[in-house]
């Protein structure tokens, strides 16, 4: 096997990309979306994220994505612009081999790089693999968010986690760009 390589998304990689998303949705309690994307949907959703300044970056095998992990906005407010809420997905055959350590990792230096205070994530529980995986880079749990959703006939707590990617002391200047 060929290392992993980890690199920018493209417009190119949405069908992929939405692929992998997919298997998250149908069967299993990890996504609150409750319908599988199509592929054109992923693919608007990836050209908005890039415009709107966002990393969404893959991880690639032989020339084959086998994750993705990007970040958006906290909350809409202007106030949380410095703050990021961060995904990662891999295909089940890419798990258990440090790929997502590596894959998370690239993208919270690449959101220290973009002056990004905080990044944010919420894990659906029982998840103890995305738990140890937020943990081991640096995330720190905040709390759980009790029955927080509904979905396949159950409900579903979840755990939010925080990260500090920037001292924070004054606003750094950057603005995300406007996508209009």
């Amino acid at each position: 096997m060929t290392e992993p390589v980890v690199r920018a998304a493209s417009r190119a990689d949405g069908s992929a990309l939405n692929a992998i998303y997919n298997r998250y949705i149908v069967g299993s309690h990890v996504s609150f979306d409750t319908a599988a994307w199509t592929d054109a949907a992923r693919t608007e959703w990836l050209t908005d994220r890039l415009a709107a300044g966002y990393p969404v970056l893959v991880a690639e095998i032989d020339g084959t994505v086998v994750g993705g992990s990007w970040a958006g906005p906290w909350r809409t407010k202007e106030a949380y612009r410095w703050s990021a809420e961060t995904t990662i997905v891999l295909h089940p055959d890419a798990t258990g081999r440090g790929l997502g350590r590596t894959l998370y990792g690239a993208l919270l230096d690449e959101l220290a790089k973009r002056g990004f205070h905080r990044a944010f994530a919420i894990i659906a529980l029982p998840n103890d693999a995305s738990v140890a995986l937020h943990e081991r880079l640096g995330f720190t749990q905040l709390g759980t968010l009790d029955e927080a959703g509904f979905k396949d006939g159950r409900w579903i707590s979840t755990m939010l986690l925080e990260r500090r990617l920037a001292s924070g002391e004054r606003d750094p200047g950057f603005q995300i760009p406007d996508p209009s």
